[in-house]
């Protein structure tokens, strides 16, 4: 009997399909699939749902920041180009500036130079004018007395009238200079 019983089972067993469930299990599984869905659709869901609108928002956010910080960037550049061009055109002026002035700086120094080189002729000739009239004058008294000593000496007797010996000694060098200038005038 008891191997009827396990002929019976087996033969049971032979006619099932191993891969069709049974009902039992069918809906056993379909009720936790529902009490699954049902409790994700409630809780689950709307969390995920939430954080993934707020992670959306954060990311739209951080997007907007990122283009305003481009946008701020870029305007910074401008402002720093635009500050870069203007401070090299200062420069430039300035520089043009400072050759105009260099070149008004080295005019000024030349005409110094040529005035201070003027005042110093000036001032040679004019001691050189005044040192030739002492020389002139000494020479014109050591003249006179050696030409009253030679007169005195030809004549024989002393010449010693200082008024008539002026007198003489300055006509002979008024017919000296006359002779030097008629004889520059020749040549």
């Amino acid at each position: 009997m008891l191997h009827a019983v396990i002929q019976t089972a087996a033969a049971a067993e032979e006619s099932k399909n191993p891969l069709l469930p049974e009902v039992y299990d069918l809906v056993w599984s379909g009720l936790i699939f529902l009490i699954l869905l049902v409790f994700f659709w409630k809780y689950v869901l709307p969390r995920v749902q939430k954080l993934l609108d707020e992670r959306g928002e954060a990311i739209e956010g951080n997007i907007a920041k990122a283009d305003e910080a481009q946008r701020k960037a870029e305007a910074a550049l401008e402002e720093y180009t635009a500050q870069l061009a203007d401070a090299r055109a200062e420069a430039g002026r300035i520089r043009e500036t400072a050759r105009e002035d260099g070149k008004k700086i080295v005019a000024e120094a030349k005409d110094t130079a040529v005035a201070e080189a003027s005042r110093v002729t000036a001032s040679a000739q004019a001691q050189i004018e005044a040192e030739r009239q002492a020389a002139l004058v000494s020479l014109r008294s050591e003249v006179g007395t050696i030409a009253i000593d030679l007169a005195s000496g030809v004549v024989g007797e002393s010449l010693s009238d200082d008024a008539k010996a002026k007198a003489v000694v300055d006509r002979f060098l008024a017919e000296l200079e006359a002779d030097e200038a008629r004889a520059g005038g020749k040549n």
